[in-house]
């Protein structure tokens, strides 16, 4: 019986938590801060910084269904919607998932007994995941159809940027030598390229309050390239250099924060 698995690791790594920690940290410290200045926007479109945290859930196709499956999305957004609700932006998200299409690639590392031995000759625990990165620059609009103020809407928006991906390889507390340090390069599929999505949904500014957020369904398509010159699991095959066309589709939702500027204060005299 094999004691070696194929699945993502639910351990924490530090760039993770940093990720989280920094943008929760400026989310709340700006929910928390006065100068945000809430002013009702119930009667006309407000221009407003806008910053946010989102998450997604994701759905592969195309070529990135032949590695993985589900990926889970957590990001964080930061923009500016103008009076004419016009919305111009920047996201940069974070991908992890644990269902991966890959198989075999370590059938070379198992013994005649079905295991994959550490250095001391124990049986060892091997975990893999997906991993990726996108950042994307976006243009979208709000509609103020079936709103109940001219900030809210229809929201739909555009977006360009790049995207990376490649499949995490853990060994846990074991040292296994032909997957550890720079090894690892050679079954991670690291593959990169330019990335454009598509989002439509809805987007909710309160007329006054801290509720304001948007939800709605997503697309993405990367146009992407392998990044390594050999996959030691099939080293006589050579790797492909061919555009990659790798989609996902899925949910998002994400909770918005709009710091408008302050206004004058006004002064009376007798």
């Amino acid at each position: 019986m094999r004691t070696f698995v194929l699945s993502a690791s639910h351990r924490q790594n530090s760039y993770m938590k940093t990720f989280y920690l920094f943008a929760i940290s400026i989310v709340f410290s700006l929910a928390s801060n006065h100068s945000l200045a809430q002013r009702n926007a119930a009667d006309s479109a407000i221009g407003a910084a806008w910053l946010g945290i989102q998450y997604a859930g994701g759905f592969s196709g195309g070529d990135l269904a032949d590695r993985y499956g589900y990926f889970n999305h957590v990001g964080i957004m930061g923009g500016y919607k103008t009076n004419k609700n016009w919305v111009f932006g920047m996201e940069a998200n974070f991908m992890f998932g644990d269902s991966v299409a890959l198989t075999g690639l370590f059938d070379h590392l198992v013994d005649s007994k079905g295991n994959i031995t550490d250095i001391n000759g124990d049986i060892a625990t091997v975990r893999v995941g997906g991993r990726g990165l996108y950042i994307n620059g976006v243009v979208g609009k709000i509609l103020p159809i079936l709103s109940p103020n001219p900030n809210s809407g229809i929201y739909v928006n555009m977006g360009l940027g790049y995207f990376i991906h490649r499949l995490r390889i853990e060994t846990q507390d074991h040292v296994v030598p032909q997957i550890e340090l720079d090894y690892k390069k050679g079954y991670d599929r690291l593959s990169s390229g330019a990335n454009v999505t598509q989002f439509i949904g809805y987007a909710f500014m309160a007329d006054q309050g801290g509720v304001n957020f948007y939800g709605g369904l997503y697309a993405q398509q990367g146009f992407t390239k392998n990044r390594r010159a050999i996959n030691f699991d099939t080293p006589d095959i050579p790797v492909s250099q061919d555009l990659r066309l790798e989609l996902q589709f899925g949910f998002k939702f994400g909770w918005l924060i709009p710091i408008y500027q302050r206004q004058p204060k006004e002064f009376y005299y007798d």
